[in-house]
């Protein structure tokens, strides 16, 4: 994995909207934390915009992105927000700029897709807060995320959970939004899940699409070849009025029945507001036992 520079006191941090449009509040409220941390922010000129559902038509969200990716100044980019438009861009990008000056990106969600892109450039990112969520985030959540840029986060422990699979594993630790990680399968953004430890979390779907993602993952050949998995907030699942007859936890055991990797559920990670920043693309030791669930970086 290729280092990406640690941000310091007075860095530039460039917000932009790669995917639904957002409203001002909650985009000054990050700039506003940001500062007061000690960073310089600059906000994209169509961060704020609107083309129906996006904050711009493609070409402007491309533009605005490209624009931090070139900009030498720029230490990070902290995308606004998800929803969905970043894969409508990936593939349009000049990412020559990131290989030759490589910097963070921070988001979750939709920008599942470019932690995706980053790992295929063998660069690390940043799963955590965007500015739509600053607001109602947690300490942790906001500490984590600055830790994370700065350099200084190591580790991240939690409560067990009742479905837990006990056991260690070390690998790098590579996902997501587990809706963007099933549609890119495949696709040249696809990732590699040899000897990962591979974390999930989605918002807002039904239980039986959740088993048509996992059973996707199995068929593909990802699941046997990790070495842990998380599973992150699993938030508003919706059933059918029919209802599908599995719980969450059972659909996500289920391909793991006879491969005993350690398995860690309500992990303080995704559409929640304890959403704890991983770096994706890092080495991490994960730890599941009787009494916590322990997920310890162990390099850059």
């Amino acid at each position: 994995m290729t280092p990406i520079p640690y941000l310091q006191k007075g860095d530039l941090i460039y917000i932009t909207a790669p995917a639904k449009a957002i409203e001002q509040e909650h985009v000054l409220f990050a700039k506003a934390f940001l500062e007061i941390n000690g960073f310089k922010v600059k906000i994209s000129a169509n961060c704020l915009g609107q083309h129906n559902y996006f904050s711009g038509t493609d070409s402007e969200r491309q533009a605005d992105f490209q624009e931090g990716i070139d900009d030498p100044e720029v230490k990070a980019i902290l995308c606004a927000r998800g929803g969905y438009g970043c894969v409508r861009i990936v593939d349009q990008l000049n990412w020559a700029g990131m290989l030759r000056n490589p910097k963070w990106i921070i988001g979750f969600s939709d920008i599942t897709v470019f932690h995706h892109r980053m790992q295929k450039f063998n660069l690390p990112s940043i799963h955590g807060s965007v500015a739509l969520n600053f607001k109602e985030n947690s300490k942790e959540a906001l500490t984590t995320m600055v830790d994370a840029l700065t350099g200084t986060l190591t580790e991240i422990s939690t409560t067990p959970h009742t479905n837990n699979q006990f056991g260690s594993c070390s690998g790098k630790l590579i996902g997501g939004n587990l809706s963007i990680i099933y549609s890119l399968l495949g696709t040249n953004d696809a990732l590699d899940f040899t000897d990962s430890i591979l974390f999930i979390e989605d918002l807002a779907e039904h239980l039986y699409h959740i088993d048509r993602m996992i059973f996707a993952l199995e068929k593909a050949g990802a699941l046997s070849k990790i070495k842990g998995l998380i599973v992150g907030g699993m938030t508003d699942l919706e059933d059918t009025t029919i209802p599908f007859g599995a719980t969450i936890e059972s659909i996500i055991l289920r391909p793991f029945e006879y491969q005993k990797i350690p398995i860690a559920f309500n992990f303080p990670a995704g559409h929640i507001s304890d959403n704890r920043a991983l770096v994706l693309g890092a080495n991490y030791e994960l730890n599941v036992t009787e009494k916590s669930t322990i997920l310890s970086k162990t390099t850059h």
